[in-house]
């Protein structure tokens, strides 16, 4: 109940709201607070779309620590030519590099790589599984970031700041189009590789947005969400009741406040009560058939880059608007055998070239590909030339912000294109750079906002996704 309405009325409805109990009370309680909560967000600058939306789904595939291009889908036959010369001097004089010294050597890849059809696109022999979706997909070779050490790139990639307190780009989706689905989340995160990213768990924070907006996070082991189950002792019908009492003292606070927070915390009370339904069913994976399983990869129980991919299809499946996956392991430096081009990256290789293909293939046959956008890609490049930290034997490159390769599936772009071009050495983007900014604008755009005018009022100031300043821009070049 909003301020201004008189005393007698507020009375008759928290006599309304007693005597419901745990029935319609909480019905009622529960849909003013939602309508209240939803208000609220309106009214601080939530436009929903502005135009008709490309893709109604995001699903984001971030291999954390960054794979090197010039292993991927970068060739440089030139750079294998002249494998271990040193570098030009233009790589190394003046510039800030993360860990390497002097003057190091070139690094061809030593792995083979393989030309896709239709696209011509030349691409390691270590993603077999990538030419069966060459054909649905963009790849952009001339990424560009402004930053080279992991936290603060994949701060800015996903959140538009290199600094903690920046909103995800997941929050903003769930902020300004909401949820498709009422008993599931609008923004899920998951992650494998053993660990968290390097930039934490702000990756898919709200920030300064409100807080109902952050990703939940899926495992794939135990429970699927912490601390959803009742706790012992406890029935169904009486975490009703109690969730009830909550929301009613919450509604007396919201009356006094007018507080959106409160209307959002009951919000998100409630959502967590119909989860205890929703969430199990969808990460259940006993229902998909064995051919789909083996499509994707998954063998077993247990976190799995292939278990996450295939949950995130059923997920969207199912309504929810962004999924985040993270994978860990990509942070090839060469220092030892955990993490160098020869016996970790190819090991990266097979734990995730399937299951990505398969979720590319699986949504395009159910008829999902068309309005949801996957995206694949690390947090910067890596150099050309070799580490070689400390003397270290193993090959491995560092951190290089000037150039990588993502690409790009389904939601409005291409399908079977190539943009972009680096120089024969994979040092510096000759052709159509794309800085992270013109990414996330190209995303905003394919959700349906224009990035420019998608602001949330804080601290005195309409903070934006891509940034305060002029210059992002959506690249339509990209777009089908």
């Amino acid at each position: 109940m909003m301020r201004g309405m008189d005393a007698s009325a507020a009375l008759d409805r928290r006599r309304f709201l007693g005597a419901g109990g745990l029935g319609l009370g909480a019905l009622a309680l529960g849909g003013l607070l939602a309508a209240a909560a939803a208000a609220a967000t309106r009214a601080r600058g939530a436009p929903g779309p502005h135009h008709a939306p490309r893709a109604k789904s995001v699903i984001y595939l971030h291999m954390a620590g960054s794979p090197p291009p010039q292993d991927t889908f970068d060739h440089k036959p030139e750079l294998v030519r002249r494998n271990g010369q040193a570098c030009p001097e233009r790589f190394v004089e003046g510039r800030r590099l993360a860990f390497i010294k002097g003057r190091p050597e070139l690094l061809g890849s030593p792995h083979g790589f393989h030309r896709t059809e239709p696209t011509g696109l030349f691409v390691s022999d270590l993603l077999p599984h990538f030419d069966r979706i060459a054909d649905r997909t963009t790849v952009v070779r001339s990424m560009t970031t402004e930053q080279f050490n992991h936290a603060p790139a994949q701060l800015f990639l996903h959140t538009g700041s290199p600094q903690v307190g920046g909103a995800s780009i997941g929050a903003w989706a769930a902020y300004g189009l909401g949820a498709l689905n009422r008993d599931l989340p609008a923004f899920v995160v998951m992650v494998s590789g053993g660990t968290d990213p390097s930039g934490g768990k702000s990756l898919w924070g709200a920030g300064f947005l409100p807080p109902q907006h952050q990703a939940t996070r899926i495992r794939g082991e135990g429970a699927p969400v912490l601390y959803l189950d009742d706790p012992p002792g406890m029935s169904r019908r009486s975490r009703r009741e109690v969730l009830d009492l909550v929301a009613r003292l919450n509604a007396r606070e919201f009356e006094r406040s007018g507080d959106p927070e409160t209307a959002a915390r009951t919000a998100q009370y409630e959502l967590a009560f119909r989860m205890q339904t929703s969430v199990p069913e969808a990460a259940d994976l006993t229902s998909e058939t064995p051919e789909t399983r083996a499509l994707y990869g998954v063998e077993g129980e247990g976190e799995s880059f292939a278990r996450n991919c295939l949950l995130a299809r059923r997920l969207v499946e199912r309504g929810v608007r962004f999924v985040q996956l993270y994978d860990w392991g990509w942070d090839l430096h060469g220092t030892g055998r955990q993490d160098d081009l020869l016996e970790m990256f190819p090991r990266k290789c097979r734990e995730t070239d399937r299951a990505a293909a398969a979720l590319v293939l699986d949504l395009d046959r159910r008829g999902l590909l068309d309005d949801t956008l996957v995206v694949w890609g690390g947090e910067f490049g890596r150099t050309p030339m070799r580490e070689a930290r400390g003397g270290s034997t193993y090959l491995g490159r560092d951190h290089h912000p000037d150039c990588f390769s993502i690409w790009l599936a389904g939601g409005g772009v291409k399908r079977g294109f190539v943009f972009g071009e680096t120089d024969e050495l994979g040092h510096d983007v000759v052709r159509d750079p794309v800085p992270v900014r013109d990414l996330q604008a190209t995303i905003l755009h394919l959700l349906g906002f224009d990035p420019e005018r998608f602001r949330y009022p804080y601290q005195g100031l309409d903070q934006r996704l891509i940034g305060p300043a002029a210059g992002p821009r959506v690249r339509h070049e990209l777009l089908a």
